[in-house]
C-alpha cells in the first residue's frame, strides 16, 4: 500500500438494505455456493478417478472447474461473512487481493474456453489424429497459456489501479472489490486506467472470442458433411455443453459493456457479477454432467462403487 494512500479500509455496499431481502440473497448465495464446490468438486474427482475420462477434453474440463471454484470463492465467502456479521468492511490489502484474483480468474476462464472450443475442433474435423496432436504435454502447454495470458492482459492495468489515490470516500457501491466502483471513489484521474482497462477486457474477449467462432464455424461444415443423421446429432452433444457455456460467459461479459445509463449501470454490473461469480459456476457442472453421457456413466459407476465399498 502506497504511503500518502489516507484510505486503509473501504465499506462495501453489497446489494440492498432490506433486511428481509438480505437474508433471501444470503440463503441463495449460501445454497448457490455450496453447489457450485460439489459440482465441480465432483468433476474434478471424476476426472482424476475415472478411466473413461483421460482425454484432453476432460483434462480441460477439470481445470475449468478448478477456476470455476477458485473464481466463486474468492467473490461470494467474503460477502456472505459480511451480510451475517454485519461487518461490511474490507482492508485495502484485502480489496487488491480480491480485485487482482477475480480479474486473473476471469480472464484465465477466457482463455482456457477458448481452448475448449479448439480442442472440439480437432475431436470433430481431424478425429483420427485426436490423441496425436491433444497428448498431454500439449494440453499441459495449452493449460498454462491460458494462466500466463490471463496475468499477461492483467498486469498492466491492475499496476496503474493499485497506485490510485483515494483521499475522501472510501465507500464501494458493490458487494466485492470491482474496478469500475472502485474508479468512481478515486481522486486520481482514472481516464487513462479505464481506458487501458476496457482495451485490455476488449482484447481478451475480442481475441478469444474469435477462436471460439472458427472454431465452431469449421465444427459445424464438418458436422454439415456427415452423411447420417444419427452421426451428426452425436457430434453437435460433444459440443452442445461447451457451446451452452460459452453462451452463458460471453453473454454476461456483452451486458457489462453495453453502456447503460448512469444509474443503471451499478445495478446492472451487480446483477451480471451475480451471474457470473454465484450462478454460473454452480450451472456448469450440471451442464456438463447432464448432457455427457461420459461423465454420466463415470457418475454411475463412481455411486456404485462407493455403495458396493459400504456394504462390506
Amino acid at each position: 500500500m502506497r504511503n500518502h494512500t489516507r484510505v486503509t479500509t473501504f465499506i462495501l455496499l453489497g446489494l440492498t438494505d432490506d433486511p428481509q431481502l438480505k437474508v433471501l440473497i444470503f440463503i441463495f448465495l449460501l445454497v448457490t455456493y455450496m453447489l457450485s464446490v460439489t459440482g465441480n468438486l465432483t468433476i474434478i474427482t471424476l476426472t482424476i478417478v475415472s478411466p473413461q475420462l483421460k482425454s484432453a477434453m476432460y483434462f480441460f474440463l477439470q481445470n475449468f472447474s478448478v477456476l470455476e471454484i477458485s473464481f466463486t470463492t474468492v467473490c461470494v465467502p467474503r460477502f456472505l461473512y459480511s451480510m451475517s456479521t454485519g461487518d461490511n468492511r474490507i482492508t485495502y490489502n484485502a480489496c487488491a487481493s480480491q480485485l487482482f484474483f477475480f480479474i486473473l480468474f476471469g480472464a484465465t476462464e477466457f482463455f482456457l474456453l477458448a481452448t475448449m472450443s479448439y480442442d472440439r475442433y480437432v475431436a470433430i474435423c481431424k478425429p483420427l489424429h485426436y490423441v496425436t496432436i491433444m497428448n498431454s504435454r500439449v494440453c499441459r502447454r495449452f493449460v498454462l497459456f491460458c494462466w500466463a495470458g490471463g496475468l499477461l492482459i492483467i498486469t498492466p492495468p491492475l499496476s496503474l489501479v493499485l497506485n490510485l489515490e483515494f483521499c475522501d470516500s472510501n465507500v464501494i457501491d458493490h458487494f466485492i472489490c470491482d474496478a469500475s466502483p472502485i474508479f468512481k471513489i478515486s481522486c486520481s484521474d482514472t481516464w487513462f486506467i479505464e481506458q487501458m482497462v476496457i482495451a485490455c477486457a476488449v482484447l481478451t474477449f475480442i481475441m478469444t472470442l474469435v477462436c471460439v467462432i472458427l472454431s465452431y464455424i469449421y465444427i459445424i461444415r464438418t458436422i454439415l458433411k456427415f452423411p447420417s443423421a444419427q452421426q451428426r446429432k452425436k457430434a453437435f452433444s460433444t459440443c452442445s455443453s461447451h457451446m451452452i457455456v460459452v453462451s452463458i460467459t460471453y453473454g454476461s461479459c456483452i451486458f457489462i459493456y453495453i453502456k447503460p445509463s448512469a444509474k443503471e449501470e451499478v445495478d446492472i454490473n451487480k446483477g451480471v457479477s451475480i451471474l457470473t461469480t454465484s450462478i454460473a459456476p454452480m450451472l456448469n457442472p450440471f451442464i456438463y454432467t447432464l448432457r455427457n453421457q461420459q461423465v454420466k456413466q463415470a457418475l454411475n459407476d463412481s455411486i456404485k462403487r462407493l455403495a458396493f465399498l459400504s456394504k462390506k
